[in-house]
């Protein structure tokens, strides 16, 4: 399963060799975090999919890995079986939405909540 890295500026999904070898990709996937829209967290994955598989696997309700294109851009999909997965929207960048499956999905979405620290005053 894809591990999630939540850094200072970026978010990374780091990719199995098994899951960089299916989705016919060598490198891991890096979000900065200004271009991260929203992030969802949902119970069945299947429905977020869209577009067409170009490269990647797909087995129906048991594993998808790879690219997936439509009409509006490209999105990436780790989903395995039915475990609780992340949409992550994305504005600019190689995907316009990124799909993982992630037992740590709450922990995930702390994370990435600014603090006030972080945030930029006027």
């Amino acid at each position: 399963m894809a591990s999630l890295r939540v850094h200072q500026d970026r978010l990374e999904i780091h990719l199995t060799s098994a899951e960089k070898v299916l989705s016919l990709r060598r490198d891991d996937i890096i979000v900065p975090r200004e271009d991260i829209r929203s992030v969802t967290i949902t119970d069945d994955p299947w429905i977020w999919i869209r577009g067409i598989r170009a490269p990647g696997a797909f087995v129906p309700l048991t594993l998808a890995v790879g690219t997936w294109k439509f009409h509006g851009g490209k999105d990436f999909i780790v989903v395995k079986n039915k475990r609780p997965s992340v949409i992550i929207d994305i504005d600019g960048g190689e995907f316009s939405r990124v799909v993982v499956s992630t037992n740590h999905a709450v922990e995930l979405i702390g994370s990435l909540k600014i603090s006030e620290s972080d945030a930029v005053s006027d």
